[in-house]
């Protein structure tokens, strides 16, 4: 399909464009365009034999445009132009593929990750550029209101320009300190493709892909880094579970309902030995666990053969590493597993004053679950009722319902 062609190029057309002409935020502004372009263009003229190639031309001659545009450009243009061979400033023609086997992915989430940014900025400035993520899609997946985040966004590329961030590699020490987001905003890409935060479709394999290749290009960029490794192997085992997460009509099966027949063994297997080699190195990080958490999940012949107990001691080590009120949430449903479900009601109820979880439809469920089986059915149904109605996905708002009308007492 055209839109998953262009969304599995807009990280590399943005970064060619960026790394040739600079100026990252109105570069980004002309690959949108191009992409507009395509979208309008190629359902009825055909996908060129070279989409990269037609894509950053558009965006080049765009920019171009821009940047002639303003009296101050045009200074600065003629500057650099008596610097730089002239050929330098021309488009590519239309069958270029400007260095085809190059791929500058990971390149641009490490200048999207500039230390003139904070973390705060870089993340959701990364998510727009490489992820391609809508600005409520962001807001969604960072639990922040969306105004702010438009907000962040375009202080963001502002403190890029000022800052002067051009497109050369960074450093080795640039890499360490820039990592943590790096691996974050792919993880977050990934976690927007599993399950989708509004629409009628649970997943966006168009992002789950995208993520995938971009933790390989990360891991084999850095391929003694323990975390990346983590990464890669907890996409793999996720992902991995992505035919059977549905039905034929595109309903949400849970975990312990679904065909583990279904399951992909052969990306089970690639993350396993990944997760071995990276554990082996004995530099556990938030990454490996939460991938040996997927582990368990995987390696479990059925939701009855799960060992629970190994995978709430995960989870505690885990909170210790990355105290956040996610890692609550699921360390509860853990808890709640070893311990029964009062156990775990009593981790989420601080929870509901978190303003980061008090209106999510996560935190919601959880405790619709935990209810239903400590058999309180009526507190489940009402409870899972008001979680349908926080959630913008329509498979999970469907499953919810369903939820509710199967342990509804009767009247």
């Amino acid at each position: 399909m055209i839109a998953d062609l262009l969304r599995d190029l807009t990280p590399q057309v943005l970064a060619a464009v960026v790394r040739r002409y600079g100026h990252f935020g109105e570069a980004e502004d002309a690959t949108q365009e191009a992409l507009l372009a395509a979208a309008t263009q190629w359902p009825h003229q055909g996908v060129p034999d070279n989409p990269r190639g037609w894509l950053i031309q558009v965006a080049s001659r765009r920019l171009i445009d821009h940047l002639r545009s303003e009296e101050s450009r045009i200074r600065r243009e003629a500057a650099l132009a008596a610097q730089t061979p002239g050929g330098q400033w021309l488009a590519p023609p239309a069958d270029a593929d400007d260095s085809p086997d190059a791929d500058d992915t990971v390149a641009l989430l490490m200048m999207c990750c500039h230390p003139a940014l904070a973390p705060a900025a870089q993340i959701p400035l990364t998510l727009r550029a490489v992820g391609g993520l809508t600005t409520t899609e962001i807001a969604r997946a960072l639990l922040l209101p969306e105004t702010t985040l438009a907000q962040r966004i375009s202080r963001a590329k502002q403190r890029i320009k000022d800052a002067g961030a051009t497109f050369e590699p960074p450093t080795d020490d640039d890499v360490a300190a820039r990592l943590p987001v790096v691996l974050q905003v792919i993880y977050l890409i990934f976690t927007e493709g599993h399950t989708a935060s509004s629409g009628p479709a649970l997943q966006r394999r168009d992002l789950a892909h995208e993520a995938i290749r971009v933790a390989g290009l990360l891991r084999d960029s850095r391929p003694d880094d323990a975390e990346a490794a983590g990464l890669l192997a907890l996409l793999l085992f996720t992902d991995a579970r992505r035919a059977a997460r549905t039905g034929d009509g595109g309903e949400l099966i849970p975990l312990d309902r679904q065909d583990r027949r279904r399951w992909d063994h052969h990306a089970i297997g690639t993350a396993t030995t990944l997760l071995t080699a990276a554990l082996a190195r004995r530099r556990p990080g938030p990454y490996q666990i939460q991938a040996a958490i997927a582990a368990a999940h995987c390696h479990a012949a059925s939701a009855a053969d799960t060992d629970w107990p190994h995978i709430l001691t995960l989870y505690d080590m885990l909170q210790r590493l990355d105290d956040n009120p996610v890692v609550t949430l699921n360390r509860a449903v853990a808890t709640a597993m070893v311990h029964g479900p009062q156990a775990g009601l009593d981790l989420l109820e601080p929870l509901s004053s978190d303003p980061r979880m008090r209106d999510n439809h996560r935190l919601t469920a959880a405790r619709a679950h935990l209810h239903d089986r400590a058999g309180d059915r009526a507190t489940a149904a009402d409870l899972y009722r008001v979680a349908a109605r926080q959630t913008a996905s329509g498979p999970e708002r469907d499953y919810l319902l369903r939820q509710a009308d199967a342990i509804q007492p009767a009247t």
